[in-house]
């Protein structure tokens, strides 16, 4: 099988000030997504949060750990964050809510983005969809036998209900190679990532999940069981220039 794509994520969750989330994303989206992509990041994704207006939610990835040190260190050290840092900084209240990743197994990597990122200003070449990123909390890690359980028989039920699963990844607990950037290096995740149509389509997925006998017969005790405390669950709605629609 092919190597998964991005074999390091960030998720990373910033809280703004009131009324700036959309001051930071036109910045964004205008000066920070080729720019870092020039020194070896991939910008994955950029969102609202439908359910927090001052959280900004965004998707970096890199090839492995060095090749992220050395993409942070010229973005962060060049030019064109040295000119916008202000900008950007005066936007946010925290920024170090961050959780380093890596795909649960080869076929749990982000998919190559469908068609091509519309330039600053342009119209997106394709409708707008919503994303769903779940967070699970483990006791402990999210080994190969919890990511068999997901594959074969948790990730049917998603696609049944109406998911279009993205991803899935779990905890990346490689030293951090830039420590500037701080992560949350003591959590042991997994996170699934699906796509849908708009929020209706969302709605009816979690509630045909909620009636399903065998997600709760089933499924929902064992996960249950490796849960340390209630899922997060975040519903992102894609920037203009966002690779993931």
């Amino acid at each position: 099988m092919e190597a998964p794509r991005c074999p390091v994520v960030e998720l990373r969750q910033y809280t703004l000030h009131p009324g700036q989330r959309d001051v930071l994303i036109d910045l964004f989206d205008r000066e920070f997504v080729e720019s870092q992509e020039a020194v070896g990041a991939t910008v994955l994704g950029q969102f609202r949060d439908l359910d927090d207006p001052d959280r900004f939610v965004w998707l970096r990835g890199f090839e492995d750990m060095p090749r992220r040190a050395g993409a942070l260190e010229s973005f962060y050290g060049g030019p064109v964050w040295r000119a916008h840092r202000d900008e950007a900084n005066a936007t946010m209240i925290d920024s170090d809510d961050v959780l380093l990743l890596r795909p649960a197994s080869t076929g749990g990597g982000f998919p190559v983005p469908r068609g091509t990122r519309p330039a600053p200003g342009e119209p997106a070449p394709t409708p707008p969809s919503l994303v769903l990123a779940t967070i699970w909390y483990g006791h402990g890690p999210f080994g190969t036998e919890f990511v068999e359980f997901f594959e074969q028989r948790v990730r049917p039920v998603l696609t049944g209900t109406g998911a279009e699963p993205l991803a899935y990844l779990r905890s990346e607990h490689a030293p951090n190679t830039f420590p500037a950037l701080p992560v949350r290096t003591s959590e042991e995740v997994f996170v699934w990532f699906a796509r849908f149509a708009d929020e209706a389509h969302l709605e009816q997925h979690l509630n045909r999940v909620r009636l399903s006998e065998h997600w709760r017969e089933e499924l929902l005790p064992t996960l249950s069981s490796r849960l340390a405390r209630p899922p997060q669950r975040l519903r992102l709605a894609p920037t203009e220039r966002s690779a993931l629609r």
